[in-house]
Parts: structure tokens; sequence; C-alpha cells
């Protein structure tokens, strides 16, 4: 009777230490799938938080729906991918991971492909506003798919301004060294970059800058911050009236309509030109190694632009260290891509 009841109390006592071994195993075994999938399982809550109010059919998602189910105080950040750029997606993303801004951000999918891959593996985060284009010719700068692409970007920033939105637009071939936020001083309509790469003070003027001799400024038109203001949905559609007016000068490019814009209505927009040192157009922060060295510790978002094609600005990225997907994927929440 006596050994029946050592054996008894000795198995109680070695319970919890079993289902502590089963849990752990268990966990063990939850973050191997998460490698073997490519996709992280927890780090990101809200993919899960409001997967209720999300549609069954992505075809369904507007813009407003997914507006709502991104925006984090008021806020939204958007980027416009067709699929051949979802590489140049995920390496953007990682690095606004970094900055935990993720949460916030929107995906407007040019294309069906890019639509369901990205809700797939990030529900809610992606929508489509048709027409859809063409996946295979939308990323050929200079193209007239690729101004297609482009051309809609005031529209989708101006149906997100009239929803009451704060909008953060940035072109995926960016990568996000600090927190911008941070450099949004004031409560100005615009905020922008200048694409030019002659170099500025330190503490240059945050005032629009004085057109050239030829009536020309080269402000860009991919890393772009407007608050919900009469003054920045006017800046909006005088934009989408000057890409509509059809000049030869916008073919393949939408940046010079931008800029006819700014200039335009300047002196309706609280306008405010963000740091030259935080936000570097790329002609200067991957030509100008002295400027570079000069500036450290004081640059926010670096543009792989003054480059053309794909590969090419693939390489730029590598050469410099700043492609992360092929060893940091999995702080994406997109994961590994396939």
């Amino acid at each position: 009777m006596a050994q029946h009841k050592s054996f008894s109390s000795s198995s109680v006592s070695n319970r919890p230490i079993s289902l502590l071994n089963g849990l752990l195993l268990l966990v063990s075994l939850l973050l191997l799938l998460g490698v073997f999938l490519g996709s992280p399982l927890f780090p990101f809550p809200n993919v899960s938080s409001s997967s209720s109010s999300l549609p069954s059919n992505w075809r369904d998602y507007s813009l407003s729906q997914a507006a709502e189910f991104v925006a984090k105080d008021g806020t939204v950040i958007i980027c416009a991918v067709s699929y051949p750029f979802l590489p140049f997606l995920n390496n953007w993303l990682i690095s606004v991971s970094r900055q935990n801004h993720q949460d916030k951000v929107l995906v407007i999918a040019e294309d069906y492909a890019t639509l369901y891959k990205v809700n797939k593996k990030w529900p809610g985060h992606a929508v489509l506003i048709p027409p859809a284009l063409d996946s295979q010719t939308a990323h050929k700068f200079g193209s007239p798919g690729f101004f297609n692409f482009t051309s809609r970007r005031p529209q989708h920033l101006l149906q997100l301004l009239e929803l009451g939105y704060n909008v953060m637009y940035n072109d995926v071939d960016m990568v996000w060294l600090q927190d911008p936020f941070q450099y949004l001083e004031g409560s100005h309509d615009a905020y922008f970059t200048d694409d030019r790469t002659t170099i500025k003070p330190l503490n240059h003027s945050h005032a629009f800058p004085t057109p050239d001799r030829n009536g020309v400024t080269y402000i860009c038109s991919c890393m772009i911050f407007l608050r919900p203001t009469n003054g920045a949905k006017l800046l909006m559609k005088q934009w989408i009236k000057e890409l509509q007016s059809g000049s030869k000068a916008y073919e393949g490019n939408d940046q010079p309509a931008f800029n006819w814009a700014l200039n335009k209505t300047a002196h309706q927009v609280d306008l405010y030109l963000l740091s030259q040192a935080a936000f570097p157009t790329g002609g200067l922060y991957f030509k100008n190694e002295t400027w570079v060295e000069e500036t450290l510790g004081k640059h926010v978002i670096v543009h792989n632009n003054y480059i053309i094609g794909y590969e090419n600005k693939m390489k730029h990225f590598q050469d410099f260290g700043l492609w992360l997907v092929d060893d940091h994927a999995l702080e994406s929440p997109l994961g590994k891509l396939d």
C-alpha cells in the first residue's frame, strides 16, 4: 500500500514538468513552422485584430474600408505597386517595420496578382482601385504603362484626403533609416523633397524653392506627406488637371505635372520643403561620398532614383547594404515571398 502511494505521488509531481516540456515543444514547432512558411506568425497583431471586418472577396474591398482598417492616429502610409516590384515592396516594408510604422501601410495594388498576394500574406493591407493595369508592363520607367501607373497617384491621394486622413506616399525604391514623422514639423498642408543634387546648407530654408531661369522646379513626387486640408486637396486637384492636359512633356513621367501644380498653387497652399540631409535624392546619396560622410547620421529616407532599370536599382541597393530582403525577410509583415 505504501509503495502504491509513493508511485502516485511521484507521477503527480512530475506532471507539471511534463506539461511544461510539452508547451515548450509546441512553441518550438510553431516557430519552426513560421520559418519554413516564410511568414512571421505573431509579430504583426493588426493582421488578426479586425479580420472579421474584412471582405470574403478582395475585389469588393474599397479604399474607404482599407483606409479605415489600416489607419492609425488618422494617418495612412501608401505605396502603389505592380507585381514585378513585390521584392522592392518587401525591402521597403522591412525598413518601415524597423521604425514601427508598418501597421498603417496600405498597398495600392495595380494588378490583381499583387492584390491577392499581399492580402494572402497580410490580410487587409492591399486594395485595388479599378481599372487594373497590366502587371508586366507597368514597371518600366518612361513607358506608357509606367505613366498610367504613376499618373493615378494624385487621384489615390485626393480620395484619402477627402476621407479625412493624413497621407504619406512613398515609392518602394526607398529605404527608411530613421522615423520620418519626427521631421514633419508644424501643421503645413504638404511636405516634399527637392530632387536637385546641388548641395544645400544644413539649415536651408523650408520654403518652396525658387524656380530656375526657365521657370522650372525639381520637386520629387515620390515622397509626399499631406494633411486633409483645403490646400492639400487643391494641390492634388491641380496635379490631376495638369496630367489630364495631355502635354507631351508629361509622357512617361508624372513629376513635371506635380511641379507645375506646385508652382500654380504655391500662393494658396502652405508648402514645406523637407531637409535635404534627411531626405536626399539618390543622385546625391549614391554619388557624392564626401557629402554622405559629412551628413552621416542625418539620413532618414534614401531614394534609389537617378538610376533606371529594375536590376540596376537592386544592385545599387546591394552595393550600399540597403537590399534587406535576402537576410531580413522575416522582419517584413509579408515574410519571404515565393
